[in-house]
């Protein structure tokens, strides 16, 4: 069974990497954020008490993830997600490549933290910290470069 920290890395990675997508079309990013965040949230309430708390903690998990993850989901605009690829492109390993969105007001912080290449191109591990509401959230993942865009792989 996976950690709560782990599945709370899983939400955010997931989220980055649809909001990397850049499709605006249905379903969007928010509609997104709220099915997984809803169903990471079930899964960690399913983890607590038993009988009739347990049904009540999966409920609860579920509204309580499917709203955060939907907050997160709907975060990042085409400017952030332009941002994100270029700290893959171009900023050194250990180097943050941070900015605040001025219509949101969320900060961004992408940190490659080693890069190497793979069969189909280069690929980075990277830290991300977002700052919503002044709420601070972190998640690792990988991201590779493929047909000369990056993709965030886990």
């Amino acid at each position: 069974m996976k950690t709560r920290q782990q599945l709370t890395n899983l939400l955010l990675a997931t989220i980055f990497t649809l909001s990397l997508a850049g499709c605006q079309s249905s379903p969007t990013q928010e509609d997104t954020g709220q099915v997984v965040g809803a169903v990471i949230g079930g899964v960690l309430g399913s983890n607590v008490g038993g009988g009739r708390g347990k049904t009540a903690a999966i409920i609860a998990g579920t509204i309580i993830g499917g709203y955060f993850g939907g907050k997160i989901g709907k975060t990042m605009d085409d400017n952030d997600r332009y941002r994100a690829n270029q700290a893959f492109e171009t900023t050194p390993t250990n180097q943050a490549s941070t900015w605040r969105n001025p219509d949101s007001g969320n900060e961004y912080s992408v940190t490659p933290t080693r890069t190497y290449a793979n069969d189909s191109g280069p690929c980075r591990d990277y830290t991300t910290e977002v700052i919503i509401d002044g709420k601070r959230e972190t998640a690792t993942g990988t991201a590779c470069r493929e047909n000369g865009k990056w993709r965030v792989v886990n």
